[in-house]
């Protein structure tokens, strides 16, 4: 696959290029991280302009980038005609200034703007702000564009898929689609949703047949590389992956998915292995209750919600001596119990284990490095948890575990509760963060 072609499109030229030109000039812009590069050293050189018509192109160009709120701020300086307005409405929807959008897109009509595909425009509009009832107004007043119009069927289907009426919405991209075959944005939808159904040779050729063509669709070639890498196809999700990073070299997702192909070609299955660490697991998701322990121990446990053996290997004696009622002689109970199978109290939060217990654990003995590759958003966490992560600029486990908890709470509104939350979640990996000891 190569880039689409350079078009010879001057955004910055005196005469301002049409909207079919501009359009041509984005997907060229986003096609190569290369391309994105050389555009905004162009916009960034025409960005000293002065006068309306300057600040319309200059506007257009933050919008190419995704420089939004700064697009809308020269946006409104330049001139009045249908590029401005429309392209302004663009840029307040991306920052969730609907109303505002709506408001220029109607403005955009007045000075020439396509009538349908306004009318469109706005009913996406009201679809990203979830009002889907305004959403099904504006697409009712397009009816007579039925059979048609693939856009309008799009924008139909698209809208049903948000409220959650799949099989509407895919006899809407259908629609599309013989209407106008290579409608990139209903190919997608029709290929995400036979995925989802589990329909996985039918969205592969959807996803095929999206990637067949000039421009580099990059959610589509991940999501078909997810696919072949789901049914062993390891050669050919590299091939995905690798078109990807071919042209923008830097995609962290990309990048974390090549790694994990690569780790998956060459990963050796102990069979023996695994059977010994599914037992062990077995053995410590063990109720408490399964074991003969007497009444006062195993209430206590039960008051301190301590379910499992598992749970016994995240606590110290000194946390259990320290609860009510909790003496010496249940201590010596639990203690011959866990000894009974090779385990002790607190063995998970221990920082040191050795080679052995770690084994026991299942814990591999160094940090997986296709762990400490994933991506922080696999931890699930809090909003709050997550943008102090953000902030730091904490990508990646490898990234977490190389801080301090030092570190961590020295980050404005990051609190004791959003560190409990990070240990928590990264122990269950069988990782923690950098100790000063």
């Amino acid at each position: 696959m190569e880039p689409i072609i350079e078009p010879e499109i001057d955004l910055f030229a005196k005469e301002l290029p049409s909207m079919e030109e501009i359009k041509k000039l984005s997907e060229f812009v986003h096609s190569s991280e290369s391309n994105l590069l050389n555009f905004s050293e162009q916009l960034e050189e025409n960005m000293s302009k002065g006068g309306q018509k300057a600040a319309l192109s200059a506007g257009i160009g933050l919008f190419i980038v995704g420089k939004n709120e700064e697009a809308a701020q020269k946006l409104t300086k330049g001139t009045d005609c249908k590029e401005k307005f429309i392209y302004l409405a663009f840029a307040l929807r991306r920052i969730g200034k609907f109303e505002d959008s709506i408001e220029n897109f109607e403005r955009s009509v007045d000075y020439g703007a396509d009538k349908l595909n306004t009318t469109l425009e706005k009913a996406a509009t009201y679809r990203y702000a979830s009002d889907f009832e305004a959403a099904a107004r504006e697409l009712k007043t397009c009816s007579n564009y039925e059979n048609v119009s693939a856009e309008y069927h799009c924008q139909l289907g698209l809208l049903q898929e948000a409220q959650g009426l799949y099989e509407e919405a895919m006899d809407n991209y259908q629609a599309a689609l013989e209407l106008s075959p290579n409608h990139q944005r209903a190919l997608f939808h029709t290929a995400y949703r036979c995925d989802l159904s589990g329909d996985e040779d039918a969205a592969i050729d959807y996803y095929k047949q999206i990637v067949s063509g000039g421009q580099v669709y990059v959610s589509a070639l991940l999501n078909l590389a997810v696919l072949y890498e789901d049914r062993g196809e390891l050669t050919k999700a590299s091939q995905c992956v690798d078109t990807v990073l071919k042209f923008h070299p830097n995609h962290q997702r990309a990048i974390l998915f090549s790694k994990d192909i690569e780790s998956t070609k060459t990963m050796f299955y102990d069979e023996e292995k695994e059977e010994k660490k599914t037992r062990k697991n077995q053995i410590l998701e063990t109720p408490i209750s399964d074991f003969e322990l007497s009444v006062r121990s195993r209430n206590c446990l039960k008051k301190m919600n301590i379910i499992t053996l598992s749970d016994l290997l995240n606590i110290s004696e000194a946390e259990l001596l320290s609860y009510k009622n909790f003496g010496e002689t249940s201590l010596r109970e639990i203690k011959a119990l866990l000894e009974s199978k090779g385990l002790h109290l607190g063995m998970a939060l221990e920082e040191k284990l050795s080679p052995g217990e770690i084994s026991e654990l299942g814990v591999s003995e160094d940090k997986d490095e296709q762990l400490l590759s994933k991506s922080i958003d696999d931890l699930q966490l809090s909003v709050r948890a997550r943008k102090c992560l953000q902030k730091l600029e904490i990508r990646t486990l490898d990234d977490l575990t190389r801080k301090t908890e030092a570190e961590l709470l020295g980050c404005k509104n990051f609190g004791v509760t959003s560190l409990n939350e990070i240990t928590k979640a990264i122990g269950n990996l069988g990782l923690s963060l950098r100790s000063l000891d």
